[in-house]
C-alpha cells in the first residue's frame, strides 16, 4: 500500500508545485500592486500638502472618498487625460526587481514541474526500454537475462512477464519433447512396416507365379499403396525430427521444374496431360535441388490428377531482391470451398481427392518448402482451376 501512495505522490508532485507556483506569483503580484499604489498616493498626499498646508483637512477627507470608490471599483476612470497626462507618465521608477522575482518564481515553479516530467517519463521508457529488450532476447533465443528488480509502477508486470516466459519455455522444452517422441514413434512404425510389405511383395511374386489372375493385381496395387504409406511416414519422422537432408546450392526454378515435369513423363503421357514451363531466364534460389524437385512432383501430380484428358498443366515463376515466386496450375474445376483450409493438413483427402492417394502429398510440399524458408498457398483461379503459389524467401 505505501509503494501505490508512494507512486501516486511522484505523480502527482509536479502538478502540485505548478499549481503552488502559480498561486504565490498570483499573490505576490497583488501584494506588490498594493504596496505600490499605496506609496504612490502617500507621495501624492505629500507633494500636495507641501505646497498646500493648510489643505489638509480636504484632502484627508478626498481621501476617505477616494477609498469608498476603490471598493465600487475604479476601472476606465481617464479622469486625469483631459489635462494632457498618460498612463506612461506615471510609475516610471517602478523597480524591476518587483517585476522579476515574480517572473523567476513562476518559472522556477514551471521548471520543477517539466523536470518532473520529464524524469519521470524517462523513468518509465528506461523500464519499457529494459522490459522490451529482455522479450525480443528471448525472442531470439538469446536467453532471458533476469533485468535487476525495482520496486515501482512497473514491478507487478515484471513479475507478470517473468513468469509468463518461464511457462513459456516450459511448455516449448515440452512440445519438442513431445515431438521428438512422435517423430520417433513414426519412424518405428514406418520400419516395423517395411518388413511385413517386403514379405509380402515377395508372396505376391510366388502367387503370381503358381496361380496368376486378377486378384494377384489387386493385392500388388494395395501393397503398392501401403509402400508409398511406408515411405510417406518415414520421410515425415525425418522432417519431424529435423534430420531430413537438406543442401544449400544455388537451385535454378526453369530447370527443377523441368526436372519435376520429366519425372511425371509416363504418368503424364498416359493420362494425355501435357505441362507448359515457359522459360523466363535464369531465377535461382540458395535450397536442395531434389527435395524442391520432389515437392514439386506432389503439385505437378496433384494438378495432373484434376485435368482432363487433352488438358494442360501450367507452371510459371518469377524472383524479386526479396522472393523467388513459383506457380503451378491446372484448368480443372478447381477446389473445393470447404477443402481449401485442410489442403495442406497431413492425411486430409478432399471430396475430390484421387481414389487411393492417401492425402499426405501437400503435406509434404509444404514441410520441404517450409525447411527452405518457403510458403505454399493454394487458391481458385477466376476462369476456374486449381493454383500453388509457392514464395521462396532468399534471406
Amino acid at each position: 500500500m505505501s509503494e501505490k501512495w508512494r507512486q501516486k505522490t511522484l505523480l502527482i508532485f509536479p502538478f502540485a508545485v505548478l499549481a503552488a507556483g502559480m498561486i504565490l506569483t498570483s499573490a505576490f503580484f497583488l501584494h506588490t500592486y498594493r504596496q505600490i499604489a499605496f506609496e504612490h498616493t502617500s507621495a501624492l498626499c505629500e507633494t500636495i500638502l507641501a505646497n498646500v498646508p493648510e489643505a489638509e483637512p480636504q484632502v484627508l477627507e478626498a481621501l476617505k472618498e477616494y477609498h469608498s470608490l476603490t471598493e465600487k471599483g475604479l476601472s476606465g476612470n481617464g479622469y486625469l487625460g483631459k489635462y494632457g497626462y498618460r498612463a506612461d507618465d506615471f510609475c516610471r521608477g517602478f523597480p524591476l526587481g518587483t517585476v522579476l522575482f515574480p517572473i523567476l518564481c513562476f518559472l522556477a515553479a514551471a521548471c520543477a514541474f517539466a523536470a518532473g516530467t520529464f524524469l519521470s517519463r524517462r523513468k518509465n521508457r528506461e523500464r519499457i526500454a529494459g522490459l522490451t529488450e529482455y522479450l525480443e532476447k528471448v525472442n531470439t533465443g538469446a536467453g532471458g537475462t533476469l533485468i535487476p528488480t525495482q520496486e515501482d509502477e512497473y514491478s507487478h508486470l515484471q513479475d507478470e512477464i517473468y513468469k509468463t516466459v518461464t511457462a513459456l519455455y516450459q511448455t516449448r522444452e515440452a512440445a519438442v519433447a513431445a515431438k521428438r517422441n512422435f517423430a520417433e514413434n513414426l519412424a518405428n512404425i514406418a520400419h516395423q512396416l517395411k518388413t511385413p510389405i517386403t514379405a509380402a511383395f515377395l508372396s505376391l511374386q510366388l502367387m503370381e507365379r503358381e496361380i496368376p489372375g486378377a486378384c494377384a493385381e489387386q493385392v500388388k496395387q494395395q501393397l503398392n499403396r501401403l509402400n508409398r504409406l511406408e515411405e510417406s511416414l518415414l520421410m515425415l519422422s525425418k522432417i519431424d525430427a529435423g534430420t531430413l537432408p537438406l543442401k544449400r546450392e544455388a537451385v535454378d526454378l526453369y530447370t527443377v521444374l523441368n526436372l519435376a515435369a520429366d519425372n511425371l513423363s509416363d504418368l503424364l503421357r498416359k493420362n494425355h496431360i501435357s505441362v507448359a514451363i515457359p522459360e523466363n531466364g535464369c531465377m535461382e534460389f540458395a535450397g536442395d535441388l531434389e527435395w524442391t524437385m520432389e515437392a514439386l512432383i506432389n503439385l505437378l501430380k496433384n494438378c495432373m490428377e484434376h485435368s482432363s484428358p487433352g488438358g494442360v498443366v501450367h507452371c510459371d515463376y518469377a524472383g524479386n531482391p526479396l522472393y523467388v515466386e513459383i506457380r503451378v496450375w491446372d484448368d480443372g474445376a478447381g477446389f473445393d470451398a470447404e477443402d481449401l483450409p485442410h489442403l495442406f493438413d497431413r492425411f486430409y483427402r478432399g471430396r475430390r481427392g484421387t481414389p487411393g492417394g492417401i492425402g499426405i502429398g501437400l503435406a509434404l510440399a509444404r514441410s520441404i518448402f517450409a525447411l527452405q524458408n518457403g510458403t505454399i498457398t493454394a487458391c481458385n483461379l477466376q476462369n476456374g482451376g486449381a493454383c500453388f503459389e509457392i514464395r521462396i524467401y532468399r534471406h
